[in-house]
Formats: structure tokens, C-alpha cells, sequence
């Protein structure tokens, strides 16, 4: 069963704050929900990433979600990069 990230949103679907650990089910539902922000097969610097959770978080600190999306195997990171953990990316164009 899915569970619902309602009570953990504002108005705005932002997230407004971090479930406990006994909320396991919802920190997940979360976490997914997040992992739908960024693209599969585009990589993204850490301001990026920590600009696109500022966006759609109300938290005082959304630095606690990138490291739940990382420990949580949602986004991959290496040599300053991030990606969704399911499609590696290609190299970056240099427009990019």
C-alpha cells in the first residue's frame, strides 16, 4: 500500500517536514515522490539538486532529503554529480 505525502505538504505540494523514522512508509512515499523531480539520464550538479529541493520543500534545512535520496539509492552521486539511481547519464553538452 502507498502510502499518502498529504499530511506532509502545504498547500503548494512543498514538503514541510521530514516524518520520524517510526514513519517509515511515509519518509519512502516521500522520497519517491522526489526522485519524480529529476530526469532519468540527466546528471545535475549538487547546487542543482539542492536548488530543485529548496523549491519544492518548506524545510528549514533540505539537505536532510538529498541525503535520504542518496542513502535511499534514489539519486547516484560521483565526482560532484548526481543522477536518478535508475539511468545513468550521458556526458553533458557543454551548453548545459
Amino acid at each position: 500500500m502507498t502510502k499518502s505525502i498529504h499530511d506532509f505538504q502545504d498547500e503548494y505540494g512543498r514538503i514541510t517536514v521530514w516524518p520520524s523514522d517510526r514513519r517509515k512508509a511515509h519518509q519512502l512515499a516521500i522520497l519517491h515522490h522526489l526522485k519524480g523531480l529529476f530526469e532519468t539520464g540527466v546528471s545535475y550538479t549538487q547546487g542543482e539538486v539542492e536548488q530543485i529541493l529548496a523549491d519544492h520543500s518548506t524545510l528549514e534545512d533540505p539537505s536532510v532529503l538529498l541525503t535520504e535520496l542518496v542513502e535511499g539509492d534514489y539519486l547516484a552521486t560521483a565526482d560532484g554529480s548526481y543522477w536518478r539511481a535508475d539511468g545513468r547519464p550521458g556526458p553533458r553538452t557543454p551548453a548545459e
